[in-house]
């Protein structure tokens, strides 16, 4: 079970990054892509066994799920790729040249403290 592996990850670079005047965690918005192989339920499990004796004990994990994207290098025509993904172009039926643009993700999005504002990934 990985998501134990990405729980526990994730609580130490919240723990390593809060400042220690912060006080304890509230909640951590994670990205997760649809094609990053994680299960949703599994990783909520983990995240609360993993934020056990922790600034993180007690918080919420809000898991935001990327939708698989992909892009044909032929023609260019993009697609959501869902699951199981659809690798080949809807536009002209290649299969080689797929790019995947999205859903690969496992980002943590933003952390909110119980005594400050909220810190959010500057990107996007």
């Amino acid at each position: 079970m990985h998501e134990m592996s990405i729980a526990m990850a994730v609580v130490e670079q919240v723990a390593q990054a809060s400042p220690e005047e912060a006080g304890r965690v509230e909640s951590v918005v994670l990205q997760v892509g649809e094609l990053a192989g994680v299960v949703p339920d599994s990783l909520h499990f983990c995240f609360g066994l993993a934020c056990a004796g922790t600034v993180l004990e007690g918080a919420e994990l809000v898991a935001e799920t990327v939708p698989g994207q992909a892009r044909c290098t032929a023609c260019g025509t993009g697609w959501a790729v869902g699951m199981p993904p659809e690798l080949t172009c809807p536009g002209c039926g290649d299969g080689a040249g797929t790019e995947l643009v999205a859903g690969r993700e496992l980002q943590i999005r933003s952390v909110r403290w119980a005594d400050r504002p909220a810190y959010a990934d500057q990107e996007g």
